[in-house]
């Protein structure tokens, strides 16, 4: 494969031109003349009064490995060279009276955190639809540090403590980053949240096959100008009507990125995703191409059991719920778990949030916090007060909070799960050592286990979803969820951990947030 020719006059600002391949640079040139209906031109890196017209929305669409993230992290680039403020759902400034805005939004938190990992300033899409409300005292110091106004002479932070602040603000780009650098957490600044009453210019979403019909309808009312960035070949939201939110756009809206670019090409595990799109290529034949991946490439492993030891961070993904709840039973009984209590360190992921309506405010600060449907967590401990749970949520700009928690671990042949955490109402979870490929949509980690009998049941059942055989849509789903190393599990079997759960790779945090208020 060559390398793709330097594009010039097709990239941000003044900057360097950007090596884009055609299919790339076409989109560039398409999503160019859609900002520039916003009032902002990226070509000449300036913004402008917004045009007149309804709002816009486009789609680059393309495959692992195509450069979706690469046209969003420059597109992102452009877009701040020209003036326009990026958003980030942690605070906001007064706006400029002729300023334009934006924010990278993703479904959930671990994937705003993948992008983030990668220099994108990405924020979930909830935390753009509600922003946080700031004491006054604190508010006074996010404008000083974004240089929207003076420094505090006196008042809830001492000298010393802005100091600290500014140094990591110019550091991190964040405000509860530099708040929390001064010794604060967000309890101490944030007093609620309120949903968003002023719309926005531009929204860039990843992972947006993940959007349900709702989700597309609110960023629609936000955002005049939206940018869907997207996968064909994942699966559709399991609420949906079975298709994608960008099938439904014109055409003319829709670019497609077909190139696999140079230093993706020699992945074998984008390899293998990318073979699956051969219509006569049967499971065999592709499990025969995973044993000769896993013979010549370290990152491939076709291996004879589950370790139980990667399950604590990294889930099984498994298509069948049997097969879920059994291996959950397994990592449990391997563990020396209790049948009526949660070690610490066991897994989680959040279900979604049990508070009646007049209860509104706390599901907002619970969700506002990374508790949102699919978030993956780890079980720290029991809170100081019946029913809470203490919590690392990854991918949440403040990782360990206590929470109110309705833990369900779910067992074979039984009809209920027995809730060794059940308070009255709260964030529900069930147990994450294992997770059906569809909740793992939106994340990655450096090392994933794909449960192979399961993707050959669904072969055998020869189902076809969005006009593909279902066991390819699950398989490409699964093995790119892999960032380095890819185990492709052949047999039921679950490998004897070599060390206890434990909880010191999370690392220490000066304190547990409160999610009712308060530090534990």
């Amino acid at each position: 494969m060559s390398d793709p020719a330097p594009i010039t006059g097709n990239g941000p600002g003044n900057g360097p031109a950007l090596a884009f391949s055609p299919d790339q640079a076409e989109a560039w040139d398409a999503l160019a003349a859609l900002l520039h209906g916003v009032g902002v031109d990226i070509e000449d890196a300036i913004t402008a009064p917004p045009g007149e017209g309804p709002g816009a929305v486009a789609a680059v669409i393309g495959k692992a490995g195509s450069g979706k993230t690469m046209l969003l992290a420059a597109l992102t680039r452009a877009l701040a060279e020209a003036g326009v403020d990026i958003v980030s759902g942690d605070w906001e400034g007064r706006r400029r009276r002729d300023g334009r805005s934006a924010a990278i939004l993703a479904p959930t938190n671990k994937a705003a955190a993948v992008l983030r990992a990668r220099g994108v300033p990405a924020t979930t899409i909830h935390r753009i639809l509600y922003s946080p409300v700031y004491d006054p005292d604190y508010e006074r110091v996010a404008e000083w540090l974004s240089g929207q106004g003076e420094r505090p002479e006196s008042g809830v932070l001492s000298e010393l403590q802005l100091d600290r602040a500014m140094a990591a603000f110019r550091t991190h780009g964040s405000i509860p980053a530099a708040l929390a650098a001064a010794g604060l957490r967000g309890s101490d600044f944030i007093t609620g949240w309120k949903r968003r009453e002023s719309p926005l210019d531009i929204g860039l979403v990843d992972e947006s096959s993940m959007l349900d019909e709702r989700q597309f309808a609110d960023l629609r009312e936000i955002f005049p100008a939206l940018v869907l960035f997207g996968d064909p070949a994942q699966l559709p939201p399991v609420q949906g009507s079975g298709g994608m939110v960008f099938d439904s756009l014109p055409e003319a809206d829709r670019h497609i990125l077909h190139r696999v670019h140079r230093q993706e090409a020699d992945n074998p595990i984008l390899d293998l995703a990318h073979a699956l799109a051969d219509p006569d290529l049967d499971f065999a034949g592709f499990e025969d191409m995973v044993h000769e991946a896993a013979s010549r490439d370290p990152r491939v492993i076709v291996a004879q059991r589950v370790e139980s030891d990667l399950m604590a961070r990294s889930p099984v993904l498994v298509w069948r719920n049997v097969t879920r709840i059994r291996l959950i039973q397994a990592f449990r009984t391997a563990h020396g778990a209790p049948e009526g209590a949660l070690l610490p360190g066991e897994p989680l992921i959040c279900d979604g949030i049990e508070l009646p309506l007049k209860h509104r405010k706390k599901r907002l600060d619970l969700e506002a916090r990374g508790l949102i449907k699919g978030a993956q967590v780890v079980y720290l401990g029991p809170g100081k007060r019946e029913g809470f749970s203490r919590l690392h949520v990854f991918g949440a700009p403040e990782p360990q909070v206590s929470a109110a928690s309705i833990v369900k671990i779910e067992s074979e042949g039984e009809e209920e799960p027995f809730m060794p955490y059940a308070a009255r109402m709260g964030a529900v979870f069930l147990h994450g050592a294992a997770v059906t490929i569809h909740k793992a949509q939106g994340s990655q980690w450096e090392r994933v286990q794909v449960y192979a009998p399961d993707i050959m049941v669904a072969a055998r059942m020869g189902r076809i979803e969005a006009g593909q055989p279902l066991w390819k849509r699950l398989a490409y789903v699964a093995i790119t969820r892999a960032e380095r190393e890819l185990r492709w599990v052949v047999r039921p079997a679950l490998a004897r951990p070599s060390a206890p759960l434990g909880i010191g790779d999370l690392g220490a945090a000066p304190g547990i947030l409160d999610l009712t208020g308060g530090m534990e």
